[in-house]
């Protein structure tokens, strides 16, 4: 090796770095600011959630909440805004993620929390951490394509912090932008941001959701073909509920063109079916319904109920997510499952959890990762068959219409194509 060689690689050497001694700063920043937001927020909505639970009346509030949601976002100018797709769609495309979206999507998933929307919070998790990591990528004075990485960082530190499952959360944000392929450069600063948002939130007493499973048949081949069984038909049921989501908002905007409207009845109708059903079961987030499937408590027909109160309340306006939503409707349809072949209920409700997870998302992945941190490693091969299973048959469809699968499920084929 040339003296002027030697040089040229420490030279090269020293800049990398640098380069990784900047991400941590900046993943280290991150993670403390967007997990205190998140933390704020995790607070915010356990208070909500407590002051519904002692006054049931408050869902007569719907149609008010409602457009209490569209007022706000009229009034921050977000009245375009198409929630996680438009965070989704700032990394492919270099479209600026406006700091404004964090207050929005805070205040506006209260609402909806408040009054009894079928709606979650991980999504609400995402365009918060993905705004706000934006802004301090812009804050930073970093160019574009470092931005991108801001808001990946971000995406997994507010849903380590919220969800409370920090390998899955570093993992997800990188893997559900584009499938088929993964932007390690992202890796470093979304670990560490992800960690120390998840220290925030357990500090202050939020650890996220604990689920058990305990006890489930051992691993043999007629169990797997079972729970290969239960993986088949999660993926269609992941289908289902995307194709209801997306055709929900459709027909929404279809026949009420006002906003205001248009939440005011989808309020109303959630109302009516509320009224119907004879208490709240369905409203919110459905971390009931998992945790009655996971206990072999649930009924047959929660995972449809919730599909329908879910792709009301997001098809009509109000905010939230998807995420936890799409796992209740998991669990509930596992368990129906156990219910028609006798299998360990248990077991089908993780697996249905994991399996719709997976088809939504189109994130295998992440899919694991999660089942490992809510369920244990002990669980493993029935995991890695169903989200196998659910990947591969789940099609193009997708929760987040931003999402681009880049190379083919089926073959080595490179298709960048949209999610359905």
């Amino acid at each position: 090796m040339t003296k002027d060689e030697f040089k040229s690689r420490m030279k090269h050497n020293l800049e990398r770095i640098g380069i990784s001694f900047r991400w941590i700063l900046f993943a280290v920043f991150s993670g403390l600011t967007i997990g205190s937001v998140s933390t704020l927020f995790c607070y915010c909505l356990k208070y909500v959630n407590g002051v519904r639970a002692s006054f049931p009346w408050l869902i007569f509030l719907l149609p008010a909440g409602g457009i209490l949601i569209v007022f706000l976002y009229r009034f921050l100018h977000e009245e375009n805004d198409t929630g996680t797709n438009l965070i989704i769609s700032a990394i492919h495309s270099g479209e600026q993620v406006p700091l404004r979206l964090a207050p929005s999507i805070f205040l506006s998933t209260l609402i909806t929390q408040f009054v009894g929307g079928s709606a979650g919070r991980e999504g609400a998790a995402l365009q918060l951490g993905g705004s706000i990591g934006g802004s301090l990528g812009k804050l930073f004075r970093l160019d574009q394509k470092d931005q991108h990485i801001m808001i990946m960082c971000g995406m997994s530190a507010a849903f380590s912090s919220i969800f409370g499952t920090p390998l899955a959360a570093a993992v997800f944000s990188m893997e559900v932008v584009a499938v088929g392929i993964m932007h390690y450069s992202a890796l470093l600063p979304s670990v560490i941001a992800s960690l120390l948002a998840h220290g925030v939130s357990v500090y202050f007493g939020f650890p996220g959701e604990k689920l058990t499973l305990s006890g489930f048949p051992d691993f043999s081949v007629k169990t797997a073909l079972i729970i290969g069984g239960l993986a088949i038909l999660c993926a269609f049921v992941s289908i289902l509920f995307c194709v209801a989501l997306h055709q929900s908002e459709a027909l929404f905007d279809r026949f009420f063109k006002n906003p205001y409207l248009r939440i005011a009845v989808g309020g109303g109708i959630l109302i009516v079916l509320t009224l119907l059903v004879g208490n709240q079961r369905y409203n919110g987030a459905g971390i009931n319904l998992m945790s009655d499937a996971l206990k072999g408590h649930a009924l047959p027909y929660d995972f449809a109920l919730k599909i329908l109160f879910t792709v009301i309340t997001i098809g009509a306006g109000f905010k939230g997510g998807e995420i936890l939503p799409s796992l209740a409707i998991g669990a509930g349809f596992g368990f129906l499952f156990s219910y028609v072949t006798g299998f360990d209920p248990a077991l089908c409700a993780a697996i249905g959890m994991t399996s719709l997870f997976c088809g939504v998302t189109n994130c295998p992945i992440t899919s694991l990762f999660i089942s490992f941190e809510l369920f244990g490693f002990a669980p493993m091969p029935y995991f890695l068959i169903a989200v196998a299973l659910s990947y591969m048959l789940s099609g193009y469809y997708g929760l987040y219409r931003s999402q681009k699968i880049i190379y083919s499920k089926y073959k080595t084929n490179y298709i960048n194509k949209h999610t359905h």
